[in-house]
């Protein structure tokens, strides 16, 4: 990039007033309601000379793809986001949560770092590569989907419908404290319930207690040792006993007790290993305890995940940051897990996860971003796509 020729083409008052206006159309999940999101981002990359679509998923969702054509001599660069967002929550905000409130250089808005900030910065990095007049050898792509705060909806149906087919690299927009992450810890999300019989409390004996069962299937759990390897990013699985219920009444004996567990785990790791290991537990116990029994339902699997830091695209995305920005970063892991857990088993595609905003923001009331990192973060993925997708300047107008 020739003195940052496309960076003076990214406007800071069209940069907030898409953030703001992102944040100003509700896509709290559950429902959802994306699609009328995925209509205005759709109008927004039209604008300026973008091929989109509008997917449907029903239930007023919806997926949105833009695509910068290139000309075709390179596979493709994919930036995603997610559509949805997770409510406000029950604490009351300093300013209304679909504002979009800007002051003292913030914006604040539900959706604001997680991640409504991250895809307005690859939209205005896009219209920034087009009014430079960048010709592109390989289609940017701009993808954003519905659903990942529960269930990645949006996601799988941009996989199957084959969004990835002509794709050579991922950078997902959840926000990093402008920090490029590699890795990301998969979740295994398991509920358990055990059964028992039903007797009045003054005469327990004449039925069968299934939080005594519990007791008995936790104190197991919590000697589970996982098969691993520790890995240098994102370290050791853990397990969190999160959710417990049973009873009905102080007098009556238990007939059903359910728990929730939060797992998450390294890459490497077979979730199937795991489920399998905990169906052989409820087996022993069934066989040391009269009467016991329990069964396993997972309500969510999404693998651990890694691109090799070493990848020739994490080093073109370190290679950016230390020409736009000075600052040497090294690659990193989190502890949560993203939509790549839907794309990279599939593909094995090499992708980084770089967002503007701090991931603490995440889920938390008054969430808020920096306008500053909103800027650079749209400043890189204007200059990643430029260098990963081998540009030259053929001096052209914005149509």
């Amino acid at each position: 990039m020739e003195n940052n020729s496309i960076a003076t083409h990214i406007s800071k008052e069209e940069t907030v007033d898409l953030l703001r206006r992102m944040i100003q159309v509700k896509t709290v999940n559950e429902p959802g309601d994306e699609k009328p999101l995925a209509e205005l981002l759709a109008k927004e990359m039209a604008s300026f000379g973008m091929e989109v679509e509008v997917t449907d998923l029903g239930n007023n969702r919806a997926n949105v793809t833009g695509i910068l054509k290139g000309t075709g001599e390179k596979k493709a660069l994919l930036f995603n986001g997610h559509l949805d967002t997770v409510p406000p929550g029950d604490v009351e905000w300093k300013y209304d949560p679909y504002s979009g409130h800007v002051e003292d250089g913030k914006i604040y808005g539900r959706g604001s770092a997680d991640m409504k900030g991250g895809i307005a910065g690859m939209i205005m990095a896009a219209k920034a590569i087009k009014l430079a007049g960048v010709e592109l050898k390989g289609d940017l792509i701009i993808s954003g989907v519905a659903g990942e705060e529960i269930d990645s909806i949006g996601a799988f149906d941009f996989l199957n419908k084959g969004g990835l087919k002509d794709v050579e690299a991922i950078v997902i927009g959840e926000p990093s404290n402008s920090e490029i992450n590699v890795a990301e810890k998969g979740a295994l999300w398991v509920e358990i319930t055990t059964y028992g019989h039903t007797a009045h409390g003054a005469f327990p004996h004449k039925g069968k207690n299934a939080i005594v069962y519990m007791n008995a299937l936790m104190n197991q759990l919590l000697q589970y040792q996982y098969t691993y390897e520790e890995n240098e990013l994102v370290g050791s699985p853990t397990m969190n006993l999160s959710t417990i219920n049973g009873g009905v009444k102080t007098n009556v004996v238990p007939d059903k007790c359910t728990i929730t567990i939060d797992m998450r785990t390294v890459p490497g790791m077979v979730h199937d290993d795991i489920i399998n290991d905990f169906k052989k537990i409820i087996e022993v116990l069934q066989g040391e305890i009269e009467g016991f029994a329990a069964e396993i339902k997972i309500t969510n699997n999404r693998p651990a995940v890694e691109t090799d830091a070493s990848h020739p695209f994490i080093k073109t995305a370190q290679e950016v940051v230390k020409e736009e920005f000075g600052r040497t970063v090294e690659a990193k892991g989190v502890n949560f897990y993203t939509d790549a857990a839907v794309f990279l088993p599939a593909t094995n595609l090499p992708a980084i996860f770089y967002g503007p905003g701090s991931s603490d923001m995440a889920h938390q009331p008054n969430e808020h971003i920096s306008i500053d990192s909103l800027m650079e973060a749209t400043q890189f993925y204007a200059a990643l796509a430029e260098k990963f997708l081998s540009v030259k300047p053929v001096h052209a107008n914005l149509a």
